[in-house]
Formats: structure tokens, sequence, C-alpha cells
């Protein structure tokens, strides 16, 4: 009995082990960082005075943004509205987005005309070729500004995203040897299970 007993323990012991190593690897996993502070699989991005930064090889941007949700009426008499700051493009419901792109790197972007474009990002799939639910991204224009310079080295709009899912807004320009270029900025309405889970974790974290 004492050696079952001691058994059982050590097999206890070895389940909490393993649930607390997966625990770590998928808190890990959510959230990754790169050397510049988040993590994405589209783009290089972090964090640089408040703004999140996006890397090319052709230049570098930060860009915030302001949210105000599509349920919120504005009283007739107010002097402001309680527009909440996010975090890299990701509002957590449908609403208007005021976002402003600063033209960090180098200091001749600014003096490039920039085209802007902005998409809604449909994820679709196709059977075809007898490749099941192979996926595509299928790209709904919403709105397209033509190339203009920005001498003050930051573009600001007001954007109105009426439904949940991905949009991308595209920088597109020339650079200094007539090739084209684009700048892609992910932005994301609403919130999946692992917005959740870290929003639990971080509570959490903050009570302890």
């Amino acid at each position: 009995m004492p050696t079952q007993s001691i058994s059982s323990s050590h097999k206890n012991q070895i389940m909490v082990g393993i649930s607390v190593f997966l625990l770590f690897i998928t808190f890990g996993a959510l959230y990754q960082a790169s050397s510049q502070g988040d993590f994405s699989d589209t783009y290089p991005k972090g964090f640089r005075g408040g703004a999140c930064t996006i890397e090319t090889s052709s230049a570098t941007i930060g860009y915030s943004g302001y949210y105000l949700s599509s349920d919120y009426e504005i009283p007739e008499n107010a002097i402001h509205t309680p527009n909440l700051a996010i975090q890299c493009g990701k509002m957590p419901d449908p609403g208007i987005l005021d976002i402003s792109i600063d033209l960090l790197y180098p200091e001749s972007i600014r003096d490039i005309p920039l085209a802007l474009r902005l998409v809604k990002i449909d994820d679709e799939s196709e059977n075809a070729g007898g490749n099941q639910d192979k996926a595509f991204v299928k790209e709904v224009e919403m709105l397209d500004i033509p190339a203009q310079k920005h001498a003050s080295g930051v573009m600001t709009h007001t954007l109105k995203l009426t439904d949940l899912g991905y949009y991308a807004i595209y920088l597109i320009g020339k650079g200094a040897d007539d090739k084209e270029f684009t700048i892609k900025i992910p932005l994301k309405v609403g919130q999946d299970w692992k917005d959740h889970f870290k929003k639990a974790v971080s509570t959490f974290l903050k009570k302890e």
C-alpha cells in the first residue's frame, strides 16, 4: 500500500509538472515578442515613444490610434468624445478609428508622394484541383486616396470600420530608383480567444 501511495503521488507530481510546462509554452506563444517588443507573422513592429512601429527596407513608420465605439451617441453639447487609445490597430469592437501615421525614417520619405488604400480582408476557402479547403485572401477596397507628399511627416485619417474582422492600410510610393514599394499596416476589429486569454492572465498577474 505505501508503495502504491508513493507511486500515485509521483505520477501526480509529474502530471502537475507537465501541466505547468504546457501552460508556460502556451503563455509564451501568445506573448511571443520580437526584439522590438511585439510579435507578428506579417511584419516587424515594436513600440517607440508609445507608438507601434513598422520597419521595411524602404521606410520606418510609427502609428497610433484612438477608438470610439459605434454604439456611443455623441451629446449635442459635448466638448470632447471619450476616445480610447488602442494598441497597434486592435479595436475591441466596430467603430470609428482616428489613426495617426508618423513617417519616421528616412527623412526623405516626407518628400515622396504616398497613396493610401484601406481594404477589408476576407478569408475564404475553395476546392480546386483536389486541394480541399485551400485558403486564399480576398481584399475589398474601402478607401483609396491619391498619392501626395506629407512635409510634416504625419498622416492622420478617420476611418469607420463597421464589421468585425481584419483590415489593412497600404501606403504606396516610389523610391529613388523609381521602384514601387508598399507598407502594410494591419488592423483588427473584434477579439478572439487569444485576446480574452491574454486579458484574463494580465488581470490575474496585476492582482497578484
